[in-house]
């Protein structure tokens, strides 16, 4: 019999506990869970924490929290909110949320962990949810701290690409090939969008334009009949509409166009190439 399994079947009575030192939770077999919308409706509640708590700059708290049902949400009937001494920090996923069979007058112990970090946009708090019974497993630490910045979490995702590339080469086979296929001068297309972003911030426009065509040569080789992704065709379109280079930018949306079958080119490619010609998408 799984946690999960033990948790659909008994809710927790009983008053929301304050604390713990030592997390035992029956809140589910799921595992791990990052915290949702620390940074969107629960933003507030979440700050007012970190105040009260004193946490700061490059602050880190391991706490006990309380799952609890929020039936009036009218986003979502099936919310299960996560509260930090009486503050309402943000949510389970409600892709798991909804999974639970927890009614809405029931709370259930989780260990949660929550950082804090000084951004250009002021104070961001994240945090994540331990649903898996025992003693948690963090994938981050007060020494081991997450993304938080949005520079960090560029260069997270790129890392995180780099290395999902990486093992899928050195596992050899037919997943490996596919991806050497998709690569242009050791590049794989994947690898280009963190660059493509960046150089756009920087104007460095041109040397985005090459990495776009790079990168649109790596999805062609990679589309096994279906459409190349769109986005780095998007990308050069508008790098050569900001380079006033109209022909160009026809032409690379035309090319999208042909590497599709008919029944595929349907999308933003194709209404901007309209646009552009005045036509009726």
């Amino acid at each position: 019999m799984g946690l999960l399994d033990k948790f659909r079947r008994k809710d927790v009575a009983g008053p929301p506990p304050r604390s713990a030192v030592t997390f035992t939770t029956s809140a589910g077999a799921v595992g791990l869970e990052k915290i949702a919308c620390t940074t969107t409706v629960a933003k507030d509640s979440a700050n007012a924490l970190e105040t009260r708590m004193g946490l700061g700059e490059n602050g880190y708290l391991e706490v006990a929290a309380t799952l609890q049902r929020e039936p009036q949400n009218p986003a979502d009937p099936y919310a299960v909110t996560v509260n930090v001494h009486g503050d309402r920090i943000g949510y389970v996923p409600s892709y798991v949320a909804v999974t639970l069979d927890l009614s809405e007058h029931a709370a259930v112990v989780a260990p949660v962990q929550l950082f804090t970090a000084i951004t250009p946009k002021g104070l961001r708090v994240e945090g994540w949810v331990w649903l898996g019974g025992g003693t948690p497993r963090w994938e981050f630490s007060s020494s081991r701290r997450p993304p938080m910045t949005p520079d960090e979490k560029r260069k997270a995702a790129a890392r995180g690409t780099d290395a999902m590339i990486a093992a899928a080469v050195a596992g050899g086979g037919a997943r490996a090939a596919q991806f050497q296929n998709a690569s242009v001068n050791g590049i794989h297309y994947l690898q280009t969008v963190e660059p493509i972003k960046q150089l756009k911030r920087e104007g460095r426009l041109e040397e985005a334009l090459q990495l776009c065509y790079l990168a649109i040569e790596g999805a062609e080789r990679d589309r096994n009949g279906r459409e190349p992704a769109p986005w780095y065709t998007e990308q050069a379109a508008i790098i050569l509409r900001k380079l006033g280079r109209r022909d160009e930018e026809i032409a690379v949306l035309k090319r999208w166009l042909a590497a599709c079958s008919p029944d595929r080119r349907a999308g933003t490619v194709s209404e901007r190439l309209a646009k552009l010609q005045g036509l009726k998408p």
